[in-house]
């Protein structure tokens, strides 16, 4: 049987929805060199340690070990995607993502006996920023689909189990008016909202790395208006980092750990000794700059195509943000969603049914 999934290979995090499972997955999009770990206690959760082996013919090295996500967010060789990555063409990216897909495969079985090998079909749905899109959507169609394998090593649950992944088709959509189409669509892909369907929106989708402007008219995203811009949040995550460190010798060994504390509103950090230090005015300094940034972007793409309706605001970003975006935006505004980091990957999940003959109604078009 095919799975039909939608996955968000996201600069920060991958997300990935399968049709028919109630539960997303996100996995931090972290990753480091992988080793015999010394484990005085299991972790008690799957995803709080991903240790795999992947082969692919679409990694430039093939057949290596790697910690994911949440294990590799304290390991000191850690990386995350800079801004001169492609998620296109990294291989980083690629194995998250290959990580992620496999996790989803096994995620709501009964666990077997170790040194079992399990195949999965999938057909999914996935996206690229809109600036990257015409030029690279056709090698990150195919650089997804075809066969890669992934085992997992000391994973909690999963060790010892190999899943062979088989990717039959990618659909490959724009960031931000995918997630536009699932606001405008129910499960069974029919219209819910005509206003968002039928109209004219602008759309700003926040991401760690990019920033995409899309404009959607009657779910058809417009060639001339729509556009982006090469930075998101991961620029200020890394200067609040840097300044933290300077002022009080603390350093978050990633960025992921960083908006996890901010996410919490657990802005106090311990210092050497019992003292503690509040980051909150460091945060709220990079923020707002962030915030004023791209409040004024809108603004602009907003008097360029007076014909937009409204403009969402959406994204990982938009979570963090959205304080300071409204502080920003005055009297101009702006919708926000909840769940916005999730939006994407539910319109990818829709599109891949649609494109698969799932249903006739209209989608954005690639």
């Amino acid at each position: 049987m095919i799975k039909i999934a939608g996955i968000d290979v996201g600069n920060d995090s991958v997300k990935v929805v399968v049709d028919g499972s109630a539960r997303p997955i996100l996995i931090p999009s972290i990753v480091s060199p992988g080793y015999e770990r010394h484990i005085l206690q299991e972790e008690d959760s799957p995803l709080k340690a991903l240790d795999v082996q992947i082969r692919s013919p679409k990694l430039k090295r093939s057949n290596q070990r790697y910690f994911v996500g949440m294990l590799a967010m304290e390991d000191q060789d850690n990386s995350e995607l800079e801004e001169t990555d492609n998620k296109a063409t990294s291989d980083q990216a690629l194995v998250v993502a290959l990580t992620a897909l496999a996790y989803a495969a096994l995620a709501d079985q009964t666990y077997p006996a170790a040194g079992s090998l399990e195949e999965v079909e999938y057909i999914i749905g996935t996206g690229l920023p809109v600036r990257s899109f015409v030029a690279f959507h056709n090698a990150f169609e195919e650089r997804l689909t075809g066969e890669h394998e992934v085992a997992f090593l000391s994973t909690p649950g999963l060790r010892g189990r190999t899943v062979r992944i088989i990717i039959r088709r990618v659909v490959v959509s724009v960031e931000g008016a995918a997630a536009l189409y699932h606001l405008a669509t129910n499960d069974q892909l029919q219209v819910n909202s005509d206003e968002i369907h039928n109209g004219c929106i602008g759309i700003c989708e926040i991401g760690a790395l990019t920033t995409d402007f899309p404009v959607v008219k009657r779910m058809n995203i417009d060639n001339q208006f729509s556009t982006g811009e090469q930075f998101g949040l991961a620029a200020y995550l890394d200067s609040i980092i840097r300044d933290v460190e300077d002022q009080f010798g603390y350093r978050f060994p990633s960025r992921a750990k960083l908006i996890g504390r901010i996410r919490n509103r657990e802005f106090a950090i311990q210092r050497v000794g019992e003292g503690k230090a509040d980051i909150r005015p460091i945060v709220d300094m990079y923020f707002s700059r962030a915030a004023q940034k791209l409040v004024d972007l809108i603004r602009k793409r907003w008097k360029k195509y007076p014909d937009i309706e409204c403009f969402y605001v959406l994204g990982g970003g938009a979570s963090a943000l959205r304080s300071y975006i409204v502080d920003a935006a005055g009297s101009m505004r702006l919708r926000f969603e909840e769940d916005s980091e999730m939006l994407n990957v539910h319109g990818y999940l829709k599109l891949a049914k649609s494109k698969s003959g799932y249903s006739q109604n209209g989608a954005p078009a690639n």
